[in-house]
């Protein structure tokens, strides 16, 4: 048993090494806040770029990189400084179901965030209960605080996944995973230091979820919060510092090797 798991981490560590490299940014989602140097239009734009991420891989880079350009390539200055003029431009935007309403909610919420703190970090730390510091509490905390501006439009929940609804919260988790991650690949951006990358829970998709069930790393079957969990048990007796690098290498063999 020993054994085999040597071998399965011997196999991952290589696809780490393949995928986890300043060639994976351009055609992933993570390329849209690789665009910007300040801090807070990365995390601005990363989260756009994560909520938007379903679907095809270009249309979801496309409808970002759209977005950019309606707030003018400085999305932390629109948020915090946009006229009704500004918000106007926003109206005819759309990805998939998330549309103006969500859009403007989505701003509303960046604007009374910034106004009070320099980053989106706190945003998900403060709910990191002292004794218990877990991934759950943040996201948790997260969805609660991000829907406690008034008249929240009841159609945007949908946007935000939260463990408490079983979610196992794959786009929080790989924006996460880009704000939090640091190992001088480039790919991801190492800005946030009060999560520590070994706390981080691998983003669970159709495709992360296949490539794990056919290496028998996961055996439960809905891709919910508990199989996210499960997983990234497993990922931690490879590495119990940085289990979420293996990321690269389940969505890579699930995606990128798919098209070949």
């Amino acid at each position: 048993m020993k054994n085999e798991r040597n071998q399965l981490k011997h196999f991952l560590d290589q696809k780490v090494v393949l995928y986890n490299n300043a060639s994976f940014i351009k055609d992933d989602p993570i390329s849209v806040p690789h665009q910007f140097a300040k801090k807070q239009d990365i995390e601005i734009a990363g989260f756009f770029a994560a909520i938007f991420s379903w679907g095809n891989r270009t249309t979801i880079i496309n409808k970002s990189n759209e977005l950019m350009r309606l707030m003018n390539q400085a999305p932390y200055d629109f948020c915090l400084h946009h006229s009704d003029a500004d918000l106007k431009k926003l109206l005819p935007f759309k990805h998939r179901t998330f549309n103006a309403t969500d859009l403007l909610y989505f701003v509303s919420f960046f604007k009374m965030h910034y106004t009070k703190h320099d980053s989106l970090e706190p945003a998900f730390t403060s709910w990191m209960h002292k004794k218990d510091l877990t991934i759950e509490h943040a996201l948790t905390g997260f969805y609660h605080y991000f829907f406690s501006l008034p008249d929240i439009p009841e159609r945007t929940r949908k946007h935000i996944a939260s463990p408490e609804k079983k979610s196992s919260c794959k786009r929080l988790n790989m924006f996460l995973r880009w704000m939090v991650r640091s190992d001088g690949s480039g790919v991801d951006f190492g800005i946030w230091k009060n999560i520590n990358p070994s706390q981080l829970i691998c983003p669970l998709d159709v495709h992360v979820a296949r490539v794990a069930k056919e290496l028998n790393i996961l055996q439960r079957q809905p891709p919910d919060w508990e199989a996210a969990l499960e997983l990234s048990a497993y990922l931690r007796t490879l590495d119990k510092t940085d289990p979420v690098k293996y990321d690269f290498a389940l969505f890579g063999s699930g995606v990128m090797e798919k098209k070949r």
